[in-house]
């Protein structure tokens, strides 16, 4: 069978971008192939064509998927195949998803899947944006109901030049790392990480960001023209529940509306609302279903509350559009652990912990990025209480992105290995939550931090914006959005940093239309909104603790020849090995010979230093050793007298009598005192323990050197032995 493979290409900043589709995966709704160097990705859209019953929402999964054949590798573990995605992998299956969900009818609810497929990777190009586009194309070629096509690109600041797609080396010495995604006219999503960027720099950089995603949308509309597949038609209509609408606003919409421009918590807001569906459901049950009825509420009460902000300037919980809830935070609330903080913004509540550990301790990566080892860890729980409510205790996606973008806005501020020689591991559990507990997250973590006497250069500190609009264009920003503010708006807008610029940017976007202005102004009213958090923040704990917890393990560096590092480690890592058994103690050198030792204590440490020092030492003629028997043989015994360094002690110089049977005066594992008679240029070490019984024969000891010849340190006169 001859198949219709179409070949498309795009320039991209002087990179092509290729695009093929019919090689392969053809049973899917929609497929294609994107090659950008050599990372190739396969990018698959399917979905069944009928709603399942009782469905009234979107039931779209985004899956990619990191083969280890796409690095020529094996995957690691027992079974030698790829288990649960990697956290990378998790946050670029949500970033595929935040932009495209928006742009499907809202009354589509057809389960969907996205399979993104890395099958080479050149370890150059990245692929998250790739994946978004692939996802895009895959859908806008297919006959699944989606005509709206988003394009996606990474903008990078090297030099204080903007650089689009920077090269996994790129990023590592960029300032910024910004990934945006948008339709023909508007932008849908961002996630970025930078080092102390200024607004001006980062509006700069999403107009960049825009300009090109419009080109690939235009290139992927070109696609679509060419071979996309006839759509669904999609009953977009909401009769069914007209009726039952005219009814609730006709006979309760001044409850509703009593209960919206309240000022109650959320917990008295949720009791009074309950009290109402109750009532209504009862009044109407005979007329009406349950489930149509708390659909309607649901509706109308969604609009109420806009209504409310655009028109009448009232906030759920009464407050100002600038702002920010009541705030209260502690450090040192938890006595055993490093370092810990509280930090609470309205009914939103974050305890951190900060835990310290040897660098050996770090956490390995098996990815595509480069980057194989993280020093700083950042996780996110959120436990089922939060919201008041049961459920089940699990990490999820949400929990890995926030905890991901917490880390993002943290990691500029944090101090070199060189000045602080930890691992560190930074847990934020959202104890109360009441609307943006990842920018919670990023302000306990700051103090926490500073608890447990990191040296940060500056706390960190972030917020949530939110936005209403209407069809005319009307629109309202709100600072620190609480919990039903983000679920009824049209943005969420969570922006951190310091009081020198900002580390982390996120924004999603609900609708289509979101201008620049308004992000400007967003951007704006996020930084003044920062500094008030910051303020805050320096009245709770004003400087890093000058010393790490007592429980925190005791980091001591030293530096080693590196023609010694051998020997620290010594044959498999042996002596390394035993050191750290002995000790009970982590031992981490690096290739330039800088070892560092996690101690529980300063003398351990130090007992773990004198030996290494031993170690790395030369054995000189004359050094006295307590050394341990490793091994008997006929002509005398083998004696360690430092890891990894072992010397002969000829029978002749076991004792001061003659001795007939080795065996019948030492034994293995016999720790004695021996004194070191003869270095060789191979390095072979003589031992003696009659050297250091006193006998007087011995009194001139008498020392071999490399020609046979004796010497008297009496005399300092030579004779010839042996032949």
């Amino acid at each position: 069978m001859t198949k219709n493979i179409k070949k498309y290409s795009l320039d991209i900043n002087g990179n092509e971008l290729s695009v093929e589709v019919g090689r392969v995966a053809n049973l899917a709704n929609g497929s294609c192939v994107l090659t950008l160097g050599e990372t190739v990705v396969l990018a698959t859209a399917s979905a069944l064509k009928d709603a399942k019953e009782g469905v009234d929402f979107l039931p779209m999964t985004v899956d990619v998927q990191e083969k280890a054949y796409a690095l020529g590798k094996l995957p690691g573990g027992f079974f030698k195949r790829e288990g649960r995605p990697t956290t990378d992998a998790t946050l670029v299956c949500r970033l595929i998803d935040r932009p495209l969900r928006p742009l499907f009818p809202k009354s589509y609810h057809n389960d969907t899947q996205i399979i993104i497929s890395v099958l080479s990777s050149d370890e150059t190009n990245p692929y998250d944006a790739l994946g978004i586009i692939g996802a895009s194309i895959s859908l806008a070629i297919s006959d699944i109901p989606f005509q709206d096509p988003v394009g996606a690109c990474v903008i990078g600041l090297i030099d204080d030049e903007l650089i689009v797609n920077p090269t996994y080396e790129q990023l590592q010495e960029s300032k910024l790392d910004l990934t945006v995604a948008g339709t023909e006219d508007a932008i849908m999503m961002v996630e970025s990480g930078s080092e102390f960027v200024g607004e001006d720099t980062l509006l700069e950089a999403l107009k960049l960001a825009q300009d090109v995603n419009g080109k690939i949308v235009e290139f992927i509309k070109e696609i679509v023209k060419d071979i996309g597949k006839e759509k669904w038609e999609i009953d977009e209509s909401d009769d069914s529940l007209e009726d039952i609408k005219n009814k609730i606003n006709s006979v309760y919409l001044e409850d509703i509306q009593k209960i919206v421009r309240s000022s109650d918590n959320k917990t008295e807001k949720i009791n009074k609302y309950n009290s109402l569906r109750e009532k209504i459901v009862a009044e109407n049950s005979e007329e009406f279903e349950e489930e149509s009825i708390n659909i309607s509420l649901d509706s109308i009460e969604k609009k109420e509350i806009r209504n409310a902000l655009l028109n009448d300037g009232i906030r759920p919980d009464g407050r100002d559009f600038d702002e920010i809830r009541e705030l209260s935070s502690e450090v040192r609330y938890l006595p055993r652990v490093h370092g810990s903080g509280i930090f609470t913004r309205g009914e939103t509540q974050i305890l951190n912990a900060v835990t310290l550990a040897p660098l050996a301790e770090s956490q390995k990566l098996d990815g595509f990025n480069p980057v194989k080892e993280k020093f700083f860890i950042h996780h996110y729980n959120f436990p089922p209480f939060s919201v008041g409510e049961p459920g089940r205790m699990m990490t999820g996606r949400r929990e890995v992105g926030h905890g991901a973008l917490a880390e993002r806005a943290i990691i500029p501020v944090l101090p070199s290995l060189e000045d602080f020689p930890y691992t560190i591991r930074s847990v934020s559990e959202a104890l109360s939550s009441n609307g943006s507990t990842s920018m919670a997250s990023v302000c306990s973590s700051s103090l926490a931090l500073m608890d447990a006497g990191v040296p940060i250069s500056s706390p960190v500190a972030g917020i949530a914006m939110g936005l209403i609009t209407d069809e005319s264009g009307k629109f309202v920003v709100l600072t620190d959005i609480q919990g039903a503010e983000d679920h009824i708006g049209d943005m969420d807008f969570k922006v951190a940093g310091t009081k020198d610029g900002v580390t982390a940017l996120q924004m999603d976007i609900k609708v289509k239309g979101i201008t620049f202005e308004i992000m400007e102004q967003a951007l704006e009213k996020a930084r003044i909104a920062r500094l008030q958090i910051l303020d805050h923040m320096s009245s709770t704990i004003s400087e890093v603790s000058k010393e790490v917890s007592k429980y925190a393990p005791k980091i001591t560096t030293i530096n080693v020849p590196q023609e010694k590092i051998g020997a620290v480690i010594g044959s498999g890592g042996a002596t390394i090995k035993g050191l750290q058994t002995e000790f009970d103690v982590s031992i981490n050198i690096d290739e330039d010979g800088k070892v560092m030792i996690g101690a529980n204590n300063s003398e351990t440490a130090d007992k773990v230093v004198s030996a290494i020092n031993s170690i790395i030492k030369d054995v000189e003629t004359g050094d006295v050793y307590n050394a341990k028997v490793v091994k008997l043989m006929n002509f005398g015994a083998f004696a360690e007298i430092l890891p990894g360094k072992q010397g002969l002690i000829h029978i002749s110089e076991i004792s001061t009598e003659r001795v007939e049977n080795v065996e019948s005066v030492l034994s293995v594992g016999d720790n004695v005192e021996v004194k070191v008679i003869k270095v060789d240029k191979q390095g072979r070490i003589d031992l003696s323990i009659k050297a250091l019984l006193g006998d007087s024969s011995n009194d001139v000891d008498e020392i071999n050197d490399d020609k046979g010849f004796k010497k008297s340190r009496r005399s300092g006169k030579r004779k010839q032995v042996g032949g």
